[in-house]
């Protein structure tokens, strides 16, 4: 199958619905965007950026595993 976003005003929903509902389930299934779809995607796109202009900050496994550690440790008690 192939997916595809469409935007369309609010009023024509319920045409487009009622076109969609033509095609069977195996022809076609209507997928509920994530409603934060935009957020996350600018979020993703400055990460990007960042590393492609070289000023994202990278950890290793190590410091990622010492910083959990810490983090958990405030917690625990």
């Amino acid at each position: 199958m192939e997916t595809i976003r469409l935007e369309f005003q609010p009023k024509i929903k319920a045409k487009i619905l009622e076109l969609l509902s033509s095609f069977s389930s195996d022809e076609l299934k209507i997928v509920q965007e994530d409603p934060d779809f935009d957020e996350n995607k600018r979020k993703l796109d400055i990460s990007l950026a960042r590393i492609k202009d070289g000023t994202a900050e990278f950890y290793t496994f190590e410091e990622v595993d010492a910083i959990l550690e810490e983090t958990i440790s405030k917690y625990e008690n």
